[in-house]
Parts: structure tokens; C-alpha cells; sequence
């Protein structure tokens, strides 16, 4: 079924419900979608990340192709 069809189908069916139950469940998964995973992480997982990042930043990187073609042969 095409996207546009099914968005327009559930804005429908959204602005006939008079059930605050459906709204709320809908606005958490909404809320769920748009979830800031970095709380989710650990510290030494962050540290990591911004090292990594800051390394990228510094041109201290490697070409992935070059890397793998040995390994392709």
C-alpha cells in the first residue's frame, strides 16, 4: 500500500477517536521514535565516541577501501 495512502488513512482514523487512550498510545511512540539514545550509554561507551570523534576531527583516519582490499583477494 503506498505511504501516502496509509498516512492519510490513520489521520482519519485519528481525528474521528474520542478515546484518549489511542492518543496517548500514539503520542508514545512518537516519543519512543524520537528517544535520545546517548542517556542510554555508558560512560566509558561516551568517552569512546568523542575520542573517535575527535580523532576524525584530527584527519587521524583511515580509508576503509584501503583497508579492506587486502583482505578482498
Amino acid at each position: 500500500m503506498d505511504i501516502q495512502l496509509e498516512k492519510l488513512e490513520l489521520m482519519k482514523l485519528l481525528k474521528e477517536t474520542e478515546n484518549p487512550s489511542v492518543i496517548n498510545a500514539i503520542k508514545k511512540i512518537f516519543q519512543k521514535e524520537e528517544k535520545d539514545w546517548w542517556g542510554d550509554l555508558t560512560e566509558e561507551q561516551k568517552e569512546f565516541l568523542e575520542e573517535s570523534l575527535k580523532q576524525a576531527d584530527n584527519g587521524e583516519v583511515h580509508d576503509f577501501n584501503a583497508f579492506i582490499e587486502p583482505y578482498l583477494k
